[in-house]
């Protein structure tokens, strides 16, 4: 089993210390077993994998009602978190981290953490999380919102209309925060 370690930051947030194994062959990595994640059942899980250029900026995005795990297969992001629970001991920590080819971790992110990246390089994001697709559970917050301040160390990212137009952090009233929930 690989190293799980609590995030030091945000509440609930969880590291994988993934072990790769090489030969001249080329590389295996483990990514993800539920029983890393007892707390969720992942009876309804899905996977997807977003494909990025260098410089794209995704998020912060949030839900209410599922949980990511993720997984950089190829090439190198900045994953920011930033802890929208009100009722959290963490609320508004905000925490970065990089994660790739290089330094293969997996990011366990609850209910109610947003959640986003920058691509450093050419990049390719393999997630999991432990509900389908649901339109009514995707929501958003400024990725430069100045009461977060995540440190990006980037101006002008490559951002979708839907990132663009995300409100800050005080434009969202307490009730449509997520809720706190320790596990």
């Amino acid at each position: 089993m690989p190293e799980i370690s609590a995030s030091e930051v945000i509440d609930g947030s969880k590291f994988v210390a993934l072990r790769a194994y090489s030969d001249e062959r080329g590389r295996f990595l483990e990514t993800f077993r539920k029983e890393w994640f007892p707390e969720r059942s992942w009876e309804r899980m899905q996977t997807n994998v977003s494909y990025s250029k260098m410089g794209v900026l995704r998020g912060l995005h949030f839900h209410y009602h599922q949980v990511d795990y993720w997984f950089c297969a190829r090439g190198t992001i900045q994953v920011a978190l930033a802890d929208l629970r009100p009722d959290s001991p963490t609320f508004r920590k905000t925490e970065t981290v990089e994660i790739g080819e290089e330094n293969p971790l997996g990011i366990f992110i609850p209910v109610g953490v947003a959640h986003g990246f920058l691509a450093l390089t050419e990049a390719a994001l393999a997630y999991n999380v432990d509900n389908y697709y649901d339109s009514t559970d995707e929501h958003g917050v400024a990725w430069d919102d100045p009461e977060l301040a995540v440190d990006w160390g980037i101006v002008a990212p490559l951002l979708s209309e839907r990132d663009r137009s995300n409100p800050r952090l005080a434009e969202l009233s307490a009730g449509r925060l997520p809720s706190f929930c320790p596990t």
